[in-house]
Parts: C-alpha cells; sequence; structure tokens
C-alpha cells in the first residue's frame, strides 16, 4: 500500500476515533477539578494527563465545550481577566456527571471488545 495514502487513512481513523473522546476525556477532567476551569486550563490538563487527546488542537476544543453545555452537561460563566481579555469558566452539571458515568462504561465496553478482538491478532 502506497505510504501517503496509509497515512491519510490513520490521520482520518485518528479524527474519527477522537470525536467522542474529547467529549469524553472533557467531561472528565471536569468533574475531577474543583471548581470550574477556562477553556486554556482545560486544555492544557489534558496535554498533561490526556497523553495527546487534543494533541496541538486546542481550537477543537472550543466547539466541543460549547456542544456540551448546550446539552446541558456543562454551564459556564464569564469573568474579568487581569491579564487579557475576560475567560469563560466551564463547571459540569449533574446531568453532565451522570452523563460521564455512562459513556465512561460505554468506552470501558468498547475498549474491551475491541481489545478482545485484537487480541492475539497483532504483534
Amino acid at each position: 500500500m502506497d505510504r501517503d495514502l496509509l497515512d491519510q487513512s490513520l490521520r482520518k481513523f485518528q479524527r474519527e476515533l477522537s470525536a467522542g473522546t474529547v467529549s469524553l476525556a472533557l467531561l472528565a477532567v471536569l468533574a475531577a477539578s474543583p471548581g470550574p476551569m477556562y477553556g486554556y486550563q482545560i486544555a492544557k490538563t489534558l496535554e498533561r494527563s490526556g497523553e495527546g487527546v487534543l494533541s496541538g488542537k486546542q481550537s477543537a476544543l472550543y466547539p466541543v465545550l460549547r456542544n456540551l453545555e448546550s446539552a446541558g452537561f456543562l454551564q459556564s460563566h464569564v469573568e474579568p481577566s487581569v491579564s487579557g481579555p475576560p475567560r469563560r469558566y466551564y463547571g459540569i452539571t449533574a446531568d453532565g456527571r451522570t452523563a460521564l458515568t455512562e459513556w465512561a462504561a460505554a468506552w470501558r465496553a468498547t475498549r474491551t471488545s475491541v481489545d478482545s478482538v485484537l487480541e492475539g491478532l497483532l504483534p
């Protein structure tokens, strides 16, 4: 197979795979936080603990945050910042915690299922 085609298909697979996992990771970060966080804090936390969940795509974070807020899983408020423009802080809601629990269970079940299929097939 052509290397460029293989690389292109891998990038497409990674984009598709990350679509739902970013939402799950965001909810998990906010659930573990002692209080609301602004976008840059969330992105830095994901970079540190998520081993590349966003991998340099911080701009992708904001549409996901807005979608999660629209779904009622997050709430936000804006506060002035002494070092720049106002910051929007996000916190997880009770519905968000419920979604996190269910999504995490679905993730684990999917991961276990895929791992069982791949077991023994790959070096």
